[in-house]
């Protein structure tokens, strides 16, 4: 338990930074597993994330951690891929959970939360370089988008999909006995196409069920993060 003091104090400051704003909310993407037996508490701080609407908590589990004895249920290759993307940008021969990366760009180890809530009070503060709005209409999702600074092309446009909350009781592997709570579990994440930031951007997506949605612009090669919004 002695995680949870500064992990209140940590996110409370970055909730009261002033340039935080549900406009532009900052992602933190936490790269997780079951079969980790360090995971646990950055689920927990993800958990508080979840609650802030200036903030796009995503909980991307991944699957190289099954072979120990328990089989992650949310886990999926692709989350390993999108986090050996990023490795691979900032020249890592190698992945590890858990790990957070704050807008595509502050890369944190394990669970930090003073760092943390510096990183995202860091990223709030800055101008958006992009205005993005995303729109329900029917079983279509309607994504708009202009740059507001100049920007280099082209932009990645990602759509994902996520579970507010699960609980898993864990019979195996590392947190073997343990009953876990889990945020914003990421499913579904798909690229929709490539946006060349001269013009504006207009264009929808198939957009079943009743699930939150997220649409992110990210510079492509898993760069920074220029925009993100969400409908709960």
């Amino acid at each position: 338990m002695k995680h949870l003091l500064p992990l209140v104090t940590a996110l409370s400051l970055a909730a009261a930074c002033p340039a935080a704003s549900q406009q532009n909310p900052v992602v933190v993407e936490l790269f997780t597993s079951q079969g980790c037996s360090s995971c646990p508490p950055a689920d927990a701080m993800l958990e508080e994330l979840a609650e802030r609407d200036d903030v796009i908590a995503l909980a991307l589990h991944v699957d190289y951690w099954d072979y120990i004895g328990w089989k992650d249920p949310f886990g999926a290759p692709a989350h390993a891929d999108r986090q050996r993307a990023y490795a691979h940008k900032a020249g890592r021969r190698s992945i590890f959970t858990p790990e957070m990366i704050v807008q595509g760009e502050t890369d944190i180890v394990g669970a930090k939360p003073m760092k943390l809530g510096k990183a995202i009070a860091d990223h709030a503060q800055r101008a958006a370089p992009v205005d993005l709005t995303i729109a329900r209409e029917g079983d279509r999702l309607q994504i708009e988008a202009t740059a507001l600074a100049n920007l280099s092309g082209p932009v990645t446009v990602h759509m994902l999909r996520y579970t507010p909350h699960r609980t898993t009781e864990i019979k195996r592997g590392e947190n073997h006995g343990k009953t876990l709570g889990y945020a914003n579990i990421v499913e579904g994440w798909q690229v929709l196409g490539s946006w060349d930031p001269v013009a504006p951007l207009s264009m929808t997506s198939d957009l079943e069920g009743d699930k939150p949605v997220v649409v992110i612009l990210q510079s492509q090669e898993a760069g920074p993060i220029l925009a993100a919004q969400r409908l709960r």
